[in-house]
C-alpha cells in the first residue's frame, strides 16, 4: 500500500470516500446527541417525523427539514436570551458571539462550550494548512475584538499553532499600520473594506504598502474577496496575494481559497455536509447550476445545525482543483445573496454586482447605494465619494463614465450623485453601503 503524504493524512486532504465516511459517522453522532439532549432539534425532528432511526442513507438525510436564520431568531425571541438550540446546560457554555444583524436587523446570539470551541480551532488548523501559512509567518489582526465573531477564532487558532500574532484592538488605523510595519507582519486578516481603508490611510500618511512585509491578506465578512475588481484593488495597493474566507457565526469557518487556484472557495467538507439547492423548490440543482448553499455542521455538537440555508448563491466547480484536494470547490466563491436580489426595470441584479463595477474606478474612494421602492417599483441611487476633490469638468467626466458603464453592464439607469471627499463613513469590520427605503 502506498504511504500517504502529509497532506493526505490531514482531513482536508481526504479522498471523496474518506470524506463521506467521516461525514456519515459524525452525522449519526450529531443526530443521536441532538434528539436526546437538544430541545430545539428534538421538537423540530419530531414535528417533521424524522429521527436517527429514520436516517439510514444519504437519500434519507434529505428528509431532514431545511432550517432558516429566521427560525433561529424566532426561537431566541421566544426563549431569550439564547434560545433552545443547546445540548448542554447554559452553565457549561463558555463563549458568546453574535451576528451583526445587517441582514435581518435582529442579531443572532450563539454560545459555545469548550468542546464546540475546540472544533473551531480544528477547523482553523485545516484552513491555515490550505492557505499555506508557514511557521515563519506573523499574523496581524487589525480589528477591535467584540461579540461579532470577526477573526476571534482565527486569532486563537493561529496562537495554538504557535504563530506570532498581533492583536490590533483599540487602535487607530495609523497605529495599526505602524504595528504591522514594526513587527514585520506577513499575513493580514481583516475585511475587504478594512484592507482598502488601511491602504487609503497609508497613502494619506505617505506609507508605501507595496514595500511592506505583508505577503498575503486573508479577507472575510463580506463578498469582496470573491469580486475580481476588489481583489485587484487590494492586491495592487498592498503588493500581496488576497485569499478569500467564508464562514458564519452560526455555522462555523467552512470556506477557504487555496494557494493553487485563486478565485474560488473550497468548502471544508471534513467538518460539514454541503448541498446546493434551488432556493424556490428546495430540491438539489443540477451540476454547474447556480443555487443556494445549505450546510450541516459536524463538529459543533452542543449547538448543531442541520441543513441550514445560508442564503448565499453559489455554483459547484466539478473540475479537479489544481491543489489536488477532493473538497467541494465553489466557482467564483460566493456569487450573491438570495435575499439581496433586486429587480430594476425587469433586470435582476445583486448589490455585489454594482459594487464590483464601482470598484473598477480608481477615482472612487467610497460609495453608498440606496434602493427606493415606490408603487412596487425599485429605483437605485448611488452616492460616489472621489479620492480627491474634483473641479466641475472632472466631476462631470467621472459621473458620465460611471453612468455609462453601469448602464451598459446592468441595462438600467442609475441616479448618481458626487459627494465631498471624506463625507461617507469608513468601516473597520463589515461595510454598510447598501440601504433600502420605501415611499
Amino acid at each position: 500500500m502506498a504511504r500517504m503524504n502529509d497532506a493526505q493524512q490531514h482531513p482536508e486532504g481526504f479522498s471523496r470516500d474518506q470524506i463521506q465516511a467521516r461525514q456519515w459517522t459524525a452525522l449519526r453522532k450529531h443526530l443521536d446527541h441532538a434528539c436526546c439532549r437538544n430541545p430545539f432539534w428534538k421538537n423540530r425532528l419530531q414535528d417533521a417525523g424524522v429521527g436517527p432511526a429514520v436516517i439510514q442513507t444519504w437519500d434519507d438525510f434529505r428528509r431532514l427539514p431545511l432550517t432558516t436564520k429566521a427560525e433561529l431568531v424566532a426561537d431566541q425571541e421566544a426563549n431569550p436570551p439564547y434560545g433552545t438550540n443547546l445540548s448542554r446546560p447554559v452553565e457549561e457554555f463558555s463563549r458568546l458571539h453574535q451576528t451583526s444583524g445587517t441582514t435581518t436587523g435582529t442579531p443572532l446570539r450563539w454560545i459555545d462550550t469548550p468542546t464546540n470551541w475546540k472544533w473551531w480551532m480544528q477547523c482553523w488548523a485545516q484552513l491555515y494548512r490550505i492557505l499555506g501559512v508557514t511557521p515563519r509567518d506573523r499574523l496581524a489582526f487589525p480589528f477591535s475584538f467584540g461579540p461579532f465573531i470577526g477573526f476571534w477564532a482565527a486569532f486563537e487558532g493561529a496562537t495554538q499553532r504557535g504563530h506570532f500574532c498581533l492583536p490590533g484592538g483599540g487602535m487607530s488605523s495609523e497605529a495599526r499600520l505602524k504595528l504591522i510595519a514594526d513587527n514585520s507582519a506577513t499575513f493580514l486578516c481583516c475585511t475587504p473594506t478594512y484592507a482598502l481603508r488601511l491602504a487609503e490611510v497609508a497613502q494619506n500618511i505617505g506609507m508605501n504598502l507595496g514595500e511592506s512585509s505583508v505577503r498575503a491578506i486573508l479577507v472575510a465578512g463580506e463578498p469582496g474577496g470573491s469580486i475580481p475588481a476588489i481583489r485587484q484593488r487590494i492586491e495592487e495597493a498592498w503588493n500581496a496575494r488576497v485569499f478569500d474566507h467564508w464562514g458564519m457565526t452560526e455555522i462555523g469557518p467552512l470556506g477557504i481559497e487555496c494557494e493553487a487556484a485563486p478565485g474560488g472557495l473550497h468548502i471544508l467538507e471534513s467538518e460539514c455536509i454541503a448541498e446546493i439547492i434551488d432556493p424556490s423548490s428546495g430540491e438539489p440543482v443540477s451540476t454547474g447550476e447556480e443555487g443556494e448553499l445549505v450546510l450541516t455542521n459536524l463538529g459543533r455538537i452542543d449547538s448543531p445545525l442541520f441543513r441550514y440555508r445560508t442564503g448565499d448563491l453559489v455554483v459547484a466547480d466539478e473540475r479537479p482543483c489544481a491543489c489536488g484536494r477532493a473538497l467541494l470547490r465553489l466557482k467564483g466563491g460566493i456569487l450573491g445573496r438570495a435575499d439581496d436580489m433586486l429587480t430594476i426595470r425587469g433586470n435582476n441584479v445583486f448589490p455585489s454586482t454594482m459594487e464590483a463595477i464601482l470598484r473598477e474606478f480608481d477615482e472612487i474612494a467610497e460609495y453608498r447605494i440606496t434602493v427606493t421602492t415606490e408603487h412596487a417599483m425599485d429605483a437605485v441611487k448611488v452616492e460616489l465619494e472621489p479620492t480627491a476633490s474634483l473641479d466641475a469638468d472632472a466631476s462631470n467626466a467621472l459621473l458620465k463614465k460611471v453612468q455609462t458603464t453601469l448602464k451598459d453592464r446592468l441595462n438600467f439607469q442609475v441616479q448618481l450623485e458626487l459627494v465631498s471627499v471624506g463625507s461617507l463613513p469608513r468601516f473597520e469590520l463589515k461595510g454598510k453601503r447598501f440601504f433600502r427605503e420605501s415611499r
